[in-house]
């Protein structure tokens, strides 16, 4: 048996994510479909509109055989450790392809670039030297690269796709990764005719606005008891105010403990605070990783402790998935967990735990099917 790997947050599942999985399914149809997923909350710092089961049965119905969690620590931090954690389950799960959406859709030049990274020693220094000049990081890794490769490459899916390839290359993996070029932009914020980015989605379902044409059925009939870091606004308050080191925790750099204190009393929400605190170096995706971190109490220490994938975390899968898992886990060098029991790893214990953060707004009793067992779904 072989599969393709797929790295998604399906936030939430629209028609270009079917687009992309359908034209999968095209190229490739004796191959095993396998998503990695990431569970409540996503890379740029944001809880998931609606939860991880809601989020895994659609893709289940619309034709993934495999669905596995992308562990926390890795699902919400920047791209190059994003990327490792997919990675490297998709490589452990032995998949022979990893295929990602793609603006340029090109992967001779993505691939270039990739290289270019890892093996130029300019680069480094080209990067250190656009940062003192006040660029953000990504503005400075871009600017590195045109330098060296006369290729711009500016747009999220390709920047995130390097650093797929990236990790492929630095740690010898087998898989081989493919582009599809993407249907929308991904920061778009106004709905575009069919095919629309998830941003935009988002945005209009916060304004009560209908997307009933750019999400399929399945999607848009479990679209209820919607999910937005606002919500969370007050805890994560209460959490600056009373905590007394807040540079503990991950991403949050040394200096900004006072500033983050001074300012949480001046503003009345959440995107209030990431104004305040955004600047051309501190972009407000890294800010709000930074403020997720603080309230998921995810520290420097977590982060050091939790930087290898110890675990296999299955949300669900069809007969396919079942059968793909039976012939490959005698060769897994990771436990498989299909239902949580008492004896937990100390990653697992800790998503355990952003479970119970992520539904302290609706209380849907989203810990309990934690420890339920999801695995089976019949073809649907």
């Amino acid at each position: 048996m072989k599969a393709i790997g797929i790295i998604a947050e399906y936030n939430p599942f629209h028609n270009g994510h079917l687009y992309h999985l359908n034209k999968i399914k095209e190229m490739y149809p004796d191959y095993t479909i396998i998503v990695v997923m990431n569970g409540n909350f996503t890379e740029r710092g944001e809880v998931t509109i609606i939860d991880k089961w809601k989020r895994c049965d659609i893709a289940l119905e619309l034709g993934v055989d495999l669905v596995i969690e992308l562990p926390f620590p890795f699902s919400t931090q920047s791209a190059d450790f994003y990327a490792y954690g997919a990675i490297t389950i998709l490589e452990k799960l032995q998949v022979e392809k990893v295929i990602f959406g793609s603006e340029s859709d090109n992967i001779r030049d993505l691939k270039l670039i990739a290289e270019t990274q890892i093996n130029n020693d300019e680069f480094d220094k080209l990067v250190k030297i656009y940062c003192k000049l006040g660029n953000n990081y990504p503005t400075a890794l871009s600017k590195a690269l045109e330098d060296l490769t006369n290729k711009k490459i500016t747009t999220p899916n390709d920047l995130l796709g390097i650093s797929y390839i990236k990790t492929i290359l630095e740690n010898n993996y087998k898989i081989i990764p493919e582009t599809i070029k993407r249907t929308n932009n991904y920061h778009d914020k106004e709905l575009n005719n069919t095919f629309s980015s998830a941003t935009s989605i988002r945005e209009s379902l916060k304004q009560d606005i209908s997307i009933k044409d750019q999400v399929p059925s399945n999607t848009l009939k479990r679209l209820n008891n919607l999910h937005y870091m606002d919500m969370y606004f007050n805890i994560l308050k209460y959490k600056i105010i009373t905590e007394n080191d807040l540079e503990k925790y991950q991403t949050v750099e040394t200096g900004i403990n006072k500033k983050l204190k001074e300012t949480i009393t001046e503003v009345n929400t959440y995107d209030e605070l990431i104004k305040s605190l955004k600047s051309k170096k501190d972009t407000y995706n890294k800010i709000s990783r930074m403020l997720l971190h603080i309230l998921c109490n995810f520290t420097k220490e977590d982060a050091k402790a939790f930087n290898k994938i110890t675990y296999i975390r299955i949300l669900g899968f069809n007969k396919n998935g079942k059968d793909y898992l039976n012939n490959i886990k005698k060769e897994l060098d990771v436990p498989i967990i299909s239902k949580i029991t008492r004896e937990k790893d100390s990653m697992l214990e800790f998503e355990l735990n952003t479970t119970k953060i992520y539904d302290l707004i609706y209380n849907e009793e989203l810990f309990a099917k934690e420890y339920q067992n999801h695995l089976y779904k019949e073809d649907l």
